[in-house]
């Protein structure tokens, strides 16, 4: 796993989306296309404030949904659709965007979303690590064994917590129980991952990503089993590291 820690968010962001945007280039340079996921979340607000801005041939790109809560409305600020359309798919001209629809059934959407997928290769994953330590809405214990690439998941007491404390929800109650996830085993089939994880709250989640034995029950940890894994962390979620 290479480790890059920056100053602040903003140069976290920046270096991120630097690195992603020539990957996305290179990739289309040499193909003629590119394939891409993307999160949502606060963490990922400065790596695509910078991403946007890239001078790539967005055309030629297509892009796939990382997780959306199930049963939540497009139009209700916690949607992860809603978010994604604002700060990222309407600011490109992309090739085709890849939502995932949590207000229908979702095994049928996730049936609808696998048929698409598994017909592509991503070339860069932009996901980002929990409080809890999860990564896409795998809460831990994690699944690291299914091959699916989306799957119907529960979110646990932490991670509904962390959506109430980032202020997507008035109350606990209002935070849903249920999500669709892109799959631990899809993530790692990206060629390149770049995992953006700035702020103190992070800290632990980070501390444990990087020192603590493959685990499940820490579902970051199975990102060091990728051979192609870029942590982006400022000082703040960096400080409860011994040595980088």
């Amino acid at each position: 796993m290479n480790i890059i820690i920056s100053d602040t968010k903003k140069e976290l962001g920046k270096k991120a989306a630097q690195l992603g945007a020539e990957k996305i280039k290179d990739t289309i340079d040499k193909k003629g296309e590119a394939n891409i996921i993307v999160a949502t979340g606060a963490s990922q607000f400065e790596m695509l404030e910078e991403l946007i801005k890239a001078d790539l041939e967005w055309e030629k790109v297509t892009g796939f949904h990382l997780d959306e809560y199930i049963g939540l409305s497009e139009s209700h600020p916690a949607s992860f659709r809603k978010y994604l359309r604002e700060r990222f798919v309407e600011k490109v001209n992309l090739s085709e965007f890849n939502y995932v629809n949590g207000e229908v059934d979702p095994q049928q959407e996730c049936n609808r979303l696998n048929n698409i997928i598994s017909q592509k290769n991503i070339d860069v994953a932009f996901i980002g690590i929990g409080e809890n330590a999860h990564i896409a809405f795998n809460d831990p214990p994690a699944d690291f064994k299914t091959t699916e690439p989306y799957i119907v998941v529960n979110l646990d007491e932490d991670c509904r917590k962390q959506q109430l404390g980032e202020g997507w929800f008035s109350s606990f109650e209002d935070v849903p129980k249920k999500a669709i996830s892109m799959s631990i085993n899809q993530i790692l089939k990206s060629e390149l991952i770049i995992c953006c994880v700035p702020d103190s709250r992070k800290a632990d989640a980070v501390r444990r990503t990087i020192e603590k034995e493959i685990s499940p029950n820490i579902p970051s940890t199975i990102l060091n089993n990728h051979n192609n894994v870029y942590l982006f962390l400022d000082n703040s979620s960096a400080s409860m590291l011994k040595e980088v």
